[in-house]
């Protein structure tokens, strides 16, 4: 059967409603391609270790990402106490040499709320844009601190972070942000809200055009999709949205990611929380530059969310968080443009909970890659920064 796409062009003037009901109709003879079918490459794991500096800082959610300079760029959710806080900003720091070395942190974005993942991607104009999202999912952990009976100190840190803000500025705090630098991050722009969110931001299509593949927050009705600048990410167009498969609801779709293939097909990546395949990584794909999208499938991936990167021989690479034995990060190749993916690579798999995950790699300059994610270890009082620089043999 031929793959099924839901024809909804970029500049359609489809009603939700109707849209939803193509999208269900095709679905239920969408082709499920992209099983896994290949044995996993052997690697070469060189090293392992953390690269965070201050352990007393929960560190979460972070992107990996290389300039054409050869300089590393990592951003991430810093200055935590928690996965669940009000202190989330958004830290980045450098590496001149392939990740040997880091930088000391630099705060970029520190709202009166919490800033929560963080993407970051150069654009072939050397603009680095940098995105994040506002959460307020730590006020019912507050709401507990009396009945739990929380230390002083930990109450008066609480209390002052929410005193930032009133309830009603604190919702109109809420959105999708991203922020610009033209001089390689020396001097920001001002935030600025993008229509959708995930946790590793957009990327760069081959005919100059950004493709943000994401979910829209704070919305009464959340679509899932993309979203296209044309002009480096100063402005972004309205969301194309991914089709749902049939049975499946739209909520329960979260945090994609997207890589252009050498062949043009876009593929996107879905941490799926359906019924069917949950916990699984869905995958959907274009084949006319973002406009239409397939109806999403398994790609029999157990684990999210996923981050991808086209190799330069043209394989494309899929890093995920795997949250059971063995608790870790595993990796998957594709050498068909995404329509098949190898069994999995373990990247790590001495986690010691499920408190860890959102890798994302990059090709160094010999080939190897490097690849970096955040985990709570057992001997360690907050989650930390691990990279893993490693080679794929063959």
């Amino acid at each position: 059967m031929p793959e099924q796409t839901v024809r909804v062009s970029l500049h359609s003037n489809l009603t939700r409603r109707a849209f939803l009901g193509t999208a269900a109709t095709l679905a239920a003879g969408s082709y499920l391609t992209g099983q896994a079918s290949a044995e996993a490459p052997a690697i070469d794991m060189m090293e392992t270790k953390i690269i965070s500096v201050d352990p007393q800082i929960y560190h979460g959610w972070p992107t990996l990402t290389r300039r054409s300079n050869g300089e590393l760029l990592l951003v991430w959710s810093g200055g935590r106490e928690a996965h669940v806080c009000p202190f989330g900003r958004v830290d980045w720091m450098k590496s001149f040499d392939e990740g040997r070395s880091w930088t000391w942190p630099r705060t970029l974005m520190d709202g009166a709320s919490d800033d929560r993942d963080a993407g970051v991607l150069e654009t072939a104009d050397g603009t680095i844009l940098v995105t994040t999202f506002t959460s307020d999912a730590w006020v019912s952990v507050y709401a507990k601190a009396e009945a739990e009976k929380w230390p002083n100190d930990r109450l008066r840190r609480w209390e002052a972070a929410a005193a930032r803000l009133t309830p009603d500025q604190r919702q109109a705090d809420l959105g999708t942000w991203m922020i610009r630098s033209t001089d390689g991050g020396v001097n920001w722009s001002n935030r600025y809200e993008v229509p959708v969110n995930s946790p590793h931001g957009p990327i760069q299509l081959t005919d100059g055009r950004l493709l943000y593949a994401g979910k829209q927050l704070w919305k009464d009705v959340a679509k899932v999709g993309v979203s296209i600048s044309s002009d480096d990410g100063v402005s972004w167009g309205s969301v194309v949205e991914i089709p749902a498969r049939d049975g499946d609801d739209f909520n329960n779709y979260h945090e994609l990611h997207s890589v252009e293939a050498s062949d043009g097909r876009i593929i996107v990546q879905i941490r799926n929380h359906n019924p069917k395949h949950e916990r699984e990584t869905l995958q959907t794909h274009s084949d006319d530059g973002g406009e239409t999208w397939a109806v999403p499938y398994s790609i029999g991936v157990w684990g999210l969310p996923s981050h991808l990167l086209r190799l330069r021989d043209g394989r494309l690479l899929m890093t995920y968080g795997h949250r059971r034995q063995p608790l870790g990060n595993q990796a998957r190749v594709s050498d068909d443009g995404g329509r098949t993916w190898s069994e999995p690579i373990n990247v790590s798999g001495d986690g010691t909970s499920g408190d860890l995950g959102y890798p994302s790699t990059v090709e160094l300059s010999d080939g190897s890659l490097l690849s970096v994610w955040y985990e709570k270890l057992a001997d360690m009082p907050k989650a930390v920064l691990r990279q893993a620089h490693w080679q794929l043999k063959g």
